[in-house]
């Protein structure tokens, strides 16, 4: 398998630009997986620069093709938040419409509001909630910050609506995790709500 900076899923093309994460998720099949996804290899020999993720997209060209340009590999996208923000500032010169799944600790990462520094870079953000309550939350994402993170992904989201066009909370389907609770949790804030698979065994399609 060839190491990949950018790989094509269904209508979209996504950009893997790290694979480091504030957060050990215990449904995550980064680890089960051993870095592969449907065929493609999304461990890292190297971080990538901005030049370098703009050079892989061009070899996908047209972009046009793709229903989204979307930030998620095997790693938090916010991370690389200057390159991120050079990439999207150049995909939104190209017309594309770009997302990012995170994990929505950015203003934890780096102790700010980073959401004004990406207004009109972004056309959609997904942010994974994932557990209806803090301690479920910490069992189940075990985050690096520790207690409070789970009301600080629920206010970055919040914030999110002043700065992207669509917000969406996001939810592994799990025995665990009450989704109605969760969907509620997102009407309250006035986002949208999806429910993500919860995938195992490892699935080359």
């Amino acid at each position: 398998m060839k190491n990949s900076i950018v790989y094509p899923y269904q209508d979209n093309l996504y950009i893997n630009l790290t694979n480091h994460c504030p957060a050990r998720c215990t449904f995550c099949i980064k680890y089960k997986w051993r870095y592969r996804f449907r065929g493609c290899n999304l461990k890292l020999s190297s971080v990538p620069s901005a030049e370098e993720v703009i050079q892989a997209l061009k070899e996908k060209a047209p972009l046009k093709k793709y229903k989204e340009i979307v930030f998620c590999g095997y790693g938090e996208p916010f991370m690389r938040l200057e390159t991120l923000k050079t990439v999207a500032r150049w995909l939104k010169k190209n017309r594309a419409t770009v997302r990012v799944d995170t994990i929505g600790y950015a203003n934890l990462i780096y102790r700010r509001n980073i959401l004004p520094e990406i207004k009109g870079l972004l056309d959609a953000i997904s942010v994974s909630l994932n557990a209806e309550n803090e301690e479920k939350y910490l069992l189940l994402c075990r985050p690096k910050y520790g207690r409070g993170t789970y009301q600080a992904v629920l206010d970055f989201a919040n914030q999110c609506k002043k700065y992207i066009p669509q917000v969406t909370l996001t939810a592994v389907a799990m025995p665990r995790i009450n989704l109605d609770k969760c969907r509620e949790i997102a009407e309250n804030l006035g986002v949208g709500f999806r429910i993500r698979p919860y995938l195992e065994k490892y699935e080359d399609k």
